[in-house]
């Protein structure tokens, strides 16, 4: 801890774990400790730090949060979510979230990647256009297979206000895209003033936005599916050599576990694009998406992740690791939980590729989840819509699935956001700590 004794340390310790005991959290001291120095020497280090054994690298802070017996589990899902190299496009593939916090997350729910896509072209114009047909091809080539489904894609940004299905859209949005229209490369839409519009795949390339592709996945080593994406990156390197973020922003590399070293000199070339103030801006930009997801839109399990990141990289070690606990509790299963029921849900729709016994098979864990995370009343609840759904999936008896999902969705996050934010204020240096970015309101 930069400028901090041994004694302060100690004794920022000692009242994290008077705070965890006070809500039930166990923390072992000697293992919080032992995180907290190799936390401080790693800092003492460089930056990134390559594993020789298994091949991958990351920042410092990313690489002590890596569990590397679940590389192989997501080296097995990578071929379905990454990109090749190919003539004027390099990929740098790497975890991000919670997949490359393995270590920490004992409910892990999605694999989460992100891959950086740098192209080369004489135009800008010319590299948004190869970005979409590398998308769009990825997107073709894994629609359907027995282990794995498409289930979303987003490329593009909506330059107006649009109705589509009939939900308002606003403008600035991602553009979602369904398999069936990503196949025909179009989506019908209503504008604001009533008329119909058509927007091509080759017209939302030209303003890409946030691009990610989502994916059902079948996950043979947990026994279960699992939502998997992979959320891109995309540069354009002009014939000058100047480097230019297709969606406007080059997102810094603290999160993320990269997963063959050839890609290095891809990372190290971009990192060297990035600002000298670039782990402030990003502090600055985890700190906006704190007061978001406290004060604007609660999601309380979205603020302990992001202020996990925060603290370990301000040097605030204590703290983070109270939150690395909290992740390890059995309530936090209920994230788990919900994120599954949503891939359950998509998985089981019309043209599923999974057989009845994965998804029933599915549902019976998802049962076992609520039985070890709830009590009571919710237990006895969530266990009902389970078995609905259960039998929906197994056609004993059609019910109102889509219902039934959003109540139970709604349920487990409301615990999960519960949980968290008792947790989270209990610690007096944590709750100031938000209290400040509650009165600063949207300024970070």
């Amino acid at each position: 801890m930069a400028g901090v004794t041994g004694t302060d340390q100690q004794d920022a310790i000692s009242r994290v774990i008077e705070s965890a005991a006070r809500m039930g959290v166990e923390i072992d001291a000697a293992e919080a400790q032992k995180w907290i120095e190799s936390m401080a020497a790693e800092a003492a280090g460089g930056d990134i730090v390559v594993d020789v054994d298994t091949g991958v690298f990351g920042h410092r802070a990313s690489m002590l949060d890596l569990a590397p017996q679940d590389l192989d589990r997501f080296k097995r899902i990578a071929p379905i979510v990454g990109f090749e190299n190919r003539p004027g496009v390099q990929t740098a593939l790497a975890l991000s979230g919670s997949s490359a916090q393995s270590r920490i997350h004992a409910y892990p729910a999605d694999a989460d990647f992100f891959e950086r896509i740098h192209i080369t072209a004489e135009t800008r114009e010319e590299a948004c256009r190869i970005l979409g047909d590398v998308m769009r091809e990825k997107a073709l080539a894994t629609m359907s297979a027995p282990t794995h489904r498409l289930w979303e894609v987003k490329l593009g940004t909506w330059d107006a206000d649009v109705t589509k299905d009939g939900k308002q859209v606003r403008a600035g949005s991602p553009i979602s895209w369904t398999p069936a229209e990503v196949q025909s490369g179009q989506m019908n839409v209503t504008a604001a003033d009533g008329s119909a519009r058509t927007v091509s795949w080759d017209e939302a390339a030209q303003n890409p936005g946030w691009c990610k592709l989502d994916w059902v996945v079948a996950d043979p080593s947990r026994g279960q599916l699992a939502n998997a994406s992979n959320v891109l990156d995309p540069t354009w390197q002009s014939p000058d050599g100047t480097v230019v973020p297709l969606d406007g922003f080059l997102d810094p590399y603290f999160q993320e576990v990269y997963l063959d070293t050839e890609a290095r000199p891809l990372f190290d070339k971009l990192v060297n694009e990035m600002s000298a103030d670039v782990v402030d801006e990003y502090v600055s930009q985890l700190e906006h998406e704190v007061w978001k997801y406290s004060v604007k839109d609660p999601n309380w399990g979205k603020v302990a992740r992001r202020l996990y990141n925060v603290f370990r990289l301000t040097g605030r070690y204590a703290e983070a690791a109270y939150i690395r606990e909290l992740f390890d509790e059995p309530t936090t299963a209920l994230y788990q939980l919900s994120a599954l029921i949503r891939t359950l849900h998509e998985a089981a729709s019309d043209g599923s590729p999974f057989g009845g016994e994965l998804l029933v098979a599915q549902t019976d864990q998802l049962i076992m989840s609520a039985i070890g995370a709830l009590d009571g009343p919710d237990e006895a609840q969530m266990v009902g819509g389970l078995l609905r759904l259960r039998d929906d999936i197994s056609g004993r008896k059609r019910g109102n699935r889509q219902s039934d999902v959003d109540s139970m969705q709604t349920e487990t996050m409301g615990a999960v956001n519960d949980y968290f934010r008792r947790r989270l204020t209990a610690v007096p240096e944590i709750a100031a700590y938000l209290d400040n970015i509650a009165a600063a309101g949207d300024r970070h």
